[in-house]
């Protein structure tokens, strides 16, 4: 149905910066509102911020100030902005996209953050 491939994790040190990207593909018309996840082994998948079609955002409290998402709604491209980055924001950054239609959500496979000094 719909495909997303992230890309644009690396190794930063603390107060360093990313962008992360994630591209779609498929049946782009299903696509709703778009979001970042992030998880580290042995917890739980947390939301990191979201952006509806109409651009409306949410943003995690743990992450607020430091990071904004967008999205190109031209060729389906959603981005995460990743600043002031701190030692517990490592994690594999997960990708979604929640069907517009159907109570489905498409994942990425994800991209690993490390920030480490």
């Amino acid at each position: 149905q719909v495909q997303l491939v992230e890309s644009g994790g690396a190794s930063v040190q603390p107060g360093g910066s990313l962008t992360l990207s994630c591209g779609a593909s498929g049946r782009l018309d299903l696509i709703g509102t778009m979001g970042w996840y992030r998880q580290v082994p042995g917890k739980e998948r947390e939301s990191v911020a979201s952006i509806s079609r109409d651009g409306s955002t949410n943003i995690a409290d743990s992450v607020k100030g430091r990071f904004t998402i967008s999205r190109n709604n031209a060729n389906y491209t959603l981005y995460l902005q990743l600043n002031s980055l701190k030692p517990e924001d490592t994690a594999v950054y997960y990708c979604s996209a929640r069907d517009h239609y159907y109570p489905s959500v498409y994942w990425g496979r994800g991209t690993q953050v490390t920030v480490s000094s």
